[in-house]
């Protein structure tokens, strides 16, 4: 059993969902059961996923959840565009959080062969 906190990826999701936070406090108060719920529960998806899987007993258990974050974090994707779309998010601030977001996949996806070598 590892701790979540130390791996890089759990800290960058984090990050991340603190900047969806952050960005969706702004949206129009209409969305908020809508689109800033959506979005922010797709977010916190992604590292408490990482976080679970992090205790869990074996290898292929571990990956199955880090399959899970890497769902939520596309539907993060999915829905940042749609916010962006909309003009709820600045096109210039999409794109860092996106860069933040792209990152965290590939560092999912990475994990994800790693642990299933060890498996």
């Amino acid at each position: 059993m590892q701790d979540f906190r130390d791996l890089k990826v759990w800290q960058k999701a984090h990050n991340v969902v603190l900047a969806v936070y952050r960005v969706s406090a702004e949206f129009p108060a209409a969305e908020r059961f809508g689109l800033t719920s959506q979005l922010r529960r797709a977010a916190v998806s992604v590292p408490a996923n990482i976080a679970e899987g992090c205790v869990r007993s074996s290898d292929a258990d571990f990956a199955r959840f880090l399959h899970i974050a890497l769902g939520s974090a596309s539907e993060v994707d999915c829905d940042l565009l749609l916010a962006r779309d909309l003009k709820f998010l600045d096109a210039k601030y999409h794109r860092t959080l996106d860069d933040d977001l792209q990152e965290v996949k590939r560092m999912l996806a990475a994990l994800i062969a790693r642990v299933r070598l060890n498996s």
